[in-house]
């Protein structure tokens, strides 16, 4: 069953990619060179449409909190956002193929001069004919909510800076959230945390928590260049290479490290970090040669039982 937080991320990269498409959809159209079948993709009545799965996606999330009559917050509206967007970009999408797939069929039966005593020929070329104007007021109208959309997204992600799972998906997803948003990353993130340096961090925190020590690393550094630098940062990066290095099999450097993190001061936000430590050291002295690295495996437990006794004392306090 998948949680709110990761159909959040679902629902940002929906609407990052609707986003792009629209765009692109636009400028194809004003260059002549658009055709239904690119429509289908954005728009439709299935899970193949990107603006159907971020519309289904922004229902099943918001629309479940306003028939339980919490306090209306950013992403209803937001969901409503995306319901008008979603349903003129169907407008759009049936001026098009009234153009390209209709349109075609009618010329082929005035060609073939089919009998139309009843003058639904005519008054199909009249469809036609109209359908021009009535795809660019579409498309202007869609693209008018997409700008408004992106205002709400934004505070979307305000409201949602608890969810680190975001965070991380801005960061992996740099270039297209600042070509989406207009903004680099940097911005988006104090916008959404307070500072872009606290963005970072909890991202970092996020993933050490999941195992992804190297990203995590990463994360940590790009906080310290927007000034998380402290002790704490410090041990974060010394964790994510201890951990990192044990699972590249690299124990001494990995004790070391562990070592480290384990000196420094604790980071509040991490506390848990420490059941992955202990994990890794307690299997360390099964994986070392006693006879090329003695002592390796007895100071991996002693490491291991300083852990889990700060552990406890925090616990405790």
């Amino acid at each position: 069953m998948r949680t709110i937080d990761s159909t959040l991320v679902d629902i940002a990269r929906d609407f990052l990619d609707a986003h792009q498409a629209l765009r692109r959809l636009a400028a194809r159209h004003r260059s002549g060179e658009l055709h239904f079948d690119e429509v289908v993709s954005l728009v439709g009545d299935d899970e193949e449409s990107v603006l159907f799965r971020l519309k289904e996606r922004c229902h099943s999330v918001f629309r479940i909190e306003e028939e339980a009559n919490v306090a209306i917050g950013p992403g209803v509206l937001f969901d409503l956002a995306v319901g008008s967007l979603f349903h003129e970009a169907m407008k759009f999408r049936e001026n098009v193929y009234t153009r390209d797939v209709y349109g075609p069929r009618v010329r082929a039966l005035r060609q073939a001069d089919v009998p139309d005593a009843a003058g639904l020929l005519r008054e199909s070329e009249k469809i036609i004919a109209d359908s021009g104007a009535r795809l660019e007021e579409s498309l202007l109208e869609a693209e008018t909510l997409l700008r408004q959309t992106v205002g709400q997204f934004r505070v979307l992600l305000r409201e949602s800076q608890a969810n680190a799972y975001v965070t991380r998906f801005m960061m992996e997803h740099r270039v297209q959230v600042e070509e989406v948003l207009g903004d680099p990353l940097e911005v988006v993130l104090a916008a959404t945390h307070g500072h872009a340096a606290q963005g970072f961090a909890a991202a970092a925190r996020s993933y050490l928590k999941s195992g992804f020590f190297e990203a995590g690393g990463r994360a940590v550094a790009e906080a310290q260049r927007h000034g998380f630098e402290d002790a704490q940062s410090r041990g974060l990066t010394a964790y994510a290479e201890g951990m990192q290095a044990y699972l590249d099999g690299g124990y001494a450097h990995s004790l070391r490290r562990l070592r480290d993190w384990t000196d420094a001061p604790r980071d509040p936000g991490t506390a848990d970090l420490a059941g992955l430590a202990v994990t890794a050291l307690s299997r360390l002295g099964q994986l070392v040669d006693a006879e090329t690295a003695p002592g390796l495996a007895d100071e991996a437990t002693e490491l291991a039982q300083r852990i889990r006794e700060r552990a406890d004392g925090a616990a405790t306090i």
